[in-house]
């Protein structure tokens, strides 16, 4: 036990030190092409300035995205140098273990799980909103999603007015999100249980008043009353239907809705950047809505999956531990391990295409990349172990 402390000890200090250059070389790099790639929008309000807070606002992203690489490349070069010196060999002879090893660079990881999960549910979304508010309020832009009318939500509620039609169904249309989270070019689809169309909003903008609420202003409504023998009728006869139609204006009017800023926040956010707690809300109101939330539950799976990837990093780096000098220079290992890390970050986003594209259950599309380089990582473990 005390020479398993010491090998803890002492490989932390390595490791964490060359990991916290590693990820500042990495994060200077991003953050200089993301900042290349701004100065092209430059131009009017958005200014060199404001490009430079919003690459800054979204360097947490990129820390988030590029921590596993970072720690895989640190343990492979910290192993190499210990192999090539034979330090590694010592502590073998002494009576380390592959699997004590092993096990040992979990705990060194856990740190940095947690560290990976606080960047990902918390500081990175915050970040990439705030970034993308910035650069909308400089440019005078709003943004929308979806299709190129805009973004189309489908919503429940109950009509409790006199004579109303009971449960009904809304599609509504959004054509832009402004950075304060209002809304704009507001057009709503009401359907009777029956999806029989009742009514048509069409509102200049919306504010949310919190309690599921909005408040909408300049609003155009056409209401469509079914008729019978000219007057109005609580039990129409569905094969002889004929219609009504009453157009109102109202300077403002509110509407209870499921539809939250948070919900919408998908305008301004990429799935794969959102928070977990924002993903489950957005699914759980599709599936309340019937419709499809493939997309955004691999994203959600891909983001409790992720922190647990290091320990798969950590695993993939120790082989390297048991190859000597002979087997090759410290920074041919180190180029292995960058190209090791790179095809992981792409097979991670390929299952997820993949999964999609074959509507393989979430959670799989979320965790083969990642049984599947744990498995690399163990058989490669035994192989070096027997030779």
């Amino acid at each position: 036990m005390r020479i398993l402390a010491v090998y803890e000890r002492y490989f932390a200090r390595l490791i964490y030190g060359v990991f916290a250059f590693i990820l500042f070389a990495v994060l200077a790099l991003f953050v200089f092409f993301d900042m290349l790639n701004e100065l092209e929008s430059v131009q009017g309000g958005y200014t060199s300035l404001i490009a430079f807070i919003h690459v800054m606002l979204q360097a947490p992203t990129r820390i988030y995205e590029v921590l596993p690489i970072a720690l895989l490349i640190s343990a492979i070069y910290v192993f190499s140098q210990l192999a090539s010196q034979s330090e590694y060999t010592i502590f073998r002879v002494a009576g380390l273990n592959t699997r004590q090893a092993l096990f040992s660079l979990f705990k060194l990881a856990i740190p940095l799980v947690i560290v990976t999960f606080l960047f990902g549910e918390f500081i990175s979304p915050a970040g990439e909103q705030y970034a993308q508010k910035i650069k909308l309020e400089a440019v005078g832009a709003t943004v929308s999603s979806g299709f190129r009318s805009g973004v189309w939500v489908k919503d429940r509620d109950r009509d409790n007015t006199p004579g109303g039609a009971g449960e009904i169904t809304r599609f509504i249309n959004v054509q832009g999100l402004k950075p304060d989270q209002s809304i704009n070019g507001i057009t709503i689809y009401e359907f009777d249980k029956d999806y029989r169309l009742r009514v048509i909003r069409v509102a200049k903008e919306g504010r949310y008043q919190g309690g599921q609420a909005w408040q909408l202003n300049d609003v155009n409504e056409t209401r469509f009353i079914e008729l019978r023998d000219g007057q109005a009728t609580k039990q129409p006869d569905a094969l002889a239907p004929d219609f009504r139609a009453e157009q109102a204006l109202f300077p403002n009017m509110v509407m209870h809705s499921e539809l939250t800023p948070q919900i919408l926040s998908v305008l301004l956010v990429t799935p794969e950047r959102m928070s977990t707690l924002d993903l489950f809300r957005y699914i759980r109101h599709l599936r309340d809505n019937k419709q499809d939330t493939q997309r955004y539950e691999i994203a959600f799976w891909k983001k409790v999956v992720y922190p647990l990837t290091l320990f798969v990093m950590v695993a993939l780096a120790l082989p390297f531990a048991y190859l000597h000098a002979r087997a090759g220079a410290v920074g041919v290992k180190v180029f292995g391990g960058i190209m090791l890390g790179l095809s992981f970050h792409l097979s991670n986003t390929l299952f997820s295409h993949v999964g999609l594209l074959h509507t393989w259950p979430p959670i799989v599309s979320a965790l083969v990349p990642g049984t599947l380089y744990l498995t690399l990582a163990l058989v490669a473990l035994r192989w070096v172990d027997r030779h």
